[in-house]
């Protein structure tokens, strides 16, 4: 409506608007149309084609027919009829999927942008930038019209707005609710259903006055086939596969071969949708509204159990090889990392009994998420692993893979005796039960564990052991693994010549096949090895290519930070070394056994540092390095960052440089014109955007530029460039 009173205000065209909605089937259509380009009312009766082509020659117009998903045949006979005799005709069609014909150009909508609440969410004076928050602000002072966007609310707000997933009219709904509920009350009891989406205007259509007729709407359009799809990807809330798709769906109503077509018409009618972070595979999700509503017709049909019980079906199989793996591959460990929110509600519906499937479900969903760059998994997950190994027979095939779940989750939270006592339940169920290749991985969690409780002499024996079930088994990775942490524990121990014999011997292995968390910590021992013999060059060589690696755990970038660190006060760049230390610092160190031994090396840099350096360029030096992110500490430490973010002023979240960055965004310049006029490197100019952008929760230039054109000049005490 706002492109067509444009066009019109313009006085480039003339406009005609058709609202389709109310129509039935049967030939509506054209006369709806007729009667608008006519300027009267027809007769009963067919309509012609020649009065319709007579009006519109030597018209400069814009047809708009809106909503045209369920008279779509009639629309594009309609127009298959005008446009080829009208080139001056344009139409502009609003439809839950394509009409398909000649000359169509598809501009899907996508609900409204949303802040990211990783993190906390952009800075509280940042939400109103984005259109679903300013959107809920706005209809919520409808009815509680003191209601504003306050740094007590905001997440809140955004939370409600994300679970939404920017749905405009979901956001009005649940905005009108303000008056009613407090804002956590309208988000947890929008987990619950969408009837909780209905006080819609008196003045809207009828599948506008609530959530749930907007869906039945679709819903109702949809073939059986195409229902069944819909009502059971429902049970898939982390998004799936055409391979999740065929394992669910596919039976004696729907084949096999008709699965991926059904995908295509329910993505062509906006019911599902492509996922953009996975350019390289097939994946789709569905709004969590519309999932929810898809499982209430699932449970309506008596589909429920039958499905729930496919999809568990289909998750064991692809979680079983963890049974008989000892190295979980990168392409496992993504794979389940994705699965995660499919995981839990597999759990959570398997919650009700004793199906030992439960058990290896669990399992899977810790080993996964302990895998991650960040490991960490919700909340929710600790109840449903104990509640597992709680509800399923002790004898059970798959309980020593949900102890090691359990265990991991106990190590995250420092809870090393609880993780202790599971480790070595889980082993003792390997060695009774064969598991061999699973049963060396336990060891060397095992292992772990033992260190960071200083149990250095059990921890040296469980590795011992590991090692020679992989050789036993010919299993040259887990050899490899197993070998790499005895070099460590003779790093630690002072016996360097051996270390680095194992260390060599077992990095040509790993560089070859080990996902990147076992080659990373062989390559920061390798680096240690090498600041023992003073070997800079080759420390440092090591220590950069630990940081190259995708997938890296933070705590070993923070020892990869620091020990590029300790080569350049060794090197005498003592500045650098103090702000690489308290990047380092700030990212964190996992407490292994090789902590206390690395941080020796690491004070003793500081010690070095802070006598060379006058004592206020050391302390300004490390107020800097504290204030660097990941991102950001990985590039300075890399080399790729030149200069460091200086200090924030005058109460904005931005820094004196940023805002300068900004002000030559909105003259128009380019990164290589911004570069040269600030005399920085165009890397440079291209994190200071990203970071601006990430602090202010802004998608795109674009979006910096409007937002920074539309605000104030920044704020005193910033001079400009």
């Amino acid at each position: 409506m706002e492109l067509a009173e444009q066009e019109q205000r313009g006085g480039r065209r003339e406009v005609v608007f058709a609202e389709l909605d109310s129509l039935t089937p049967g030939g509506w259509v054209k006369r709806r149309v007729a009667e608008l380009l006519l300027g009267e009312r027809g007769e009963d009766g067919p309509v012609a084609a020649e009065p319709l082509t007579a009006s519109l020659r030597d018209r400069t117009l814009l047809l708009v027919l809106d909503t045209c998903e369920h008279v779509l045949d009639e629309c594009g006979q309609l127009l298959g009829e005008l446009l080829p005799e009208h080139p001056k005709l344009r139409v502009l069609t609003t439809s839950r999927e394509p009409l398909c014909l000649p000359g169509e150009t598809v501009h899907p909508m996508s609900g409204l942008p949303l802040p990211d609440l990783r993190g906390g969410g952009p800075h509280p004076s940042g939400y109103l930038h984005w259109d679903a928050m300013r959107l809920f602000c706005e209809r919520a002072q409808s009815v509680a019209p003191g209601f504003q966007i306050t740094k007590e609310n905001a997440e809140h707000v955004g939370a409600i707005c994300t679970r939404l997933d920017g749905l405009p009219l979901a956001i009005e709904l649940a905005a009108r609710l303000v008056g009613t509920l407090p804002l956590p009350d309208i988000h947890d009891r929008l987990d619950k259903s969408v009837s909780l989406l209905i006080q819609g205007w008196r003045t809207s259509d009828r599948r506008h006055q609530s959530l749930r007729a907007a869906f039945q709407w679709s819903y109702d359009l949809l073939t059986p086939g195409e229902q069944r799809l819909f009502r059971r990807m429902s049970v898939l809330p982390g998004g799936f596969g055409p391979d999740a798709a065929a394992a669910v769906c596919s039976g004696e109503r729907t084949p096999d071969a008709e699965v991926a077509a059904l995908l295509s018409r329910l993505v062509a009618k906006s019911l599902i949708t492509p996922c953009s972070d996975q350019p390289h595979r097939a994946r789709f999700r569905m709004l969590e509204s519309l999932r929810r509503y898809g499982h209430e017709q699932l449970r309506a049909e008596g589909e429920e159990p039958h499905v729930h019980d496919r999809s568990t079906a289909w998750l064991t199989e692809r979680t079983s090889p963890l049974q008989d793996t000892s190295v979980v591959s990168s392409h496992m460990a993504k794979w389940l990392r994705t699965e995660q929110s499919n995981l839990i509600h597999a759990l959570d519906w398997l919650s009700r009994g004793n199906d030992e499937r439960q058990l290896l479900l669990a399992g899977a969903l810790t080993i996964g998420a302990a895998l991650g760059e960040e490991p960490g998994v919700p909340s929710v997950t600790r109840k449903l692993v104990s509640g597992a190994l709680g509800r399923t027979d002790t004898r059970s095939a798959y309980r020593g893979i949900a102890l090691e779940g359990a265990a991991l989750l106990a190590g995250q939270e420092g809870e090393y005796d609880e993780a202790l006592r599971l480790l070595r339940q889980a082993v003792e169920l390997g060695r009774e039960g064969g598991h061999q290749p699973s049963l060396s991985r336990r060891l060397l969690l095992l292992s772990l564990v033992q260190e960071t409780r200083g149990e250095h002499t059990a921890a040296l024996t469980e590795v011992h052991e590991c090692l020679k079930i992989s050789r036993r088994l010919g299993d040259d990775l887990m050899t490899s693994v197993a070998l790499s942490h005895l070099g460590r524990h003779c790093l630690f121990r002072g016996d360097a010549p051996r270390a680095r014999k194992l260390i060599e011997r077992t990095l040509p292995v790993l560089r070859a096949e080990s996902p990147p968390r076992h080659l990373s910590a062989a390559l920061h021992t390798a680096g240690a090895l090498a600041l023992e013999r003073n070997s800079l060059p080759e420390a440092e060589k090591y220590f950069i290519e630990l940081l190259q690696e995708t997938a890296v755990p933070s705590d070993t970038v923070a020892r990869a930070v620091e020990g590029l660190a300790v080569v350049a006060v060794r090197t005498h760049q003592f500045e650098r070394g103090v702000r690489l230390m308290a990047a380092g610092l700030a990212l964190g160190a996992s407490p292994l056994g090789l902590a206390s031994w690395w941080q020796e090396r690491v004070r003793t840099a500081l010690t070095t540092a802070r006598q060379a350096l006058p004592a206020k360029r050391c302390e300004h030096a490390l107020a800097l390095g504290s204030r660097l992110g990941p991102h950001h500490a990985v590039r300075y430490a890399l080399g790729e960052e030149d200069e460091l973010p200086s200090e924030t002023t005058g109460g904005s979240p931005l820094s004196e440089r940023e805002w300068d960055v900004i002000d030559l965004v909105v003259d128009g310049l380019t990164n290589r014109q911004i570069a040269s006029r600030l005399y920085l490197s165009v890397r440079t100019v291209e994190t200071h955007i990203h970071n601006i952008r990430t602090t202010l929760g802004l998608r795109s230039r674009a979006h910096l530029a409007a937002w920074a054109a539309q605000r104030d000049p920044r704020p005193d005490g910033l001079a400009g460039p």
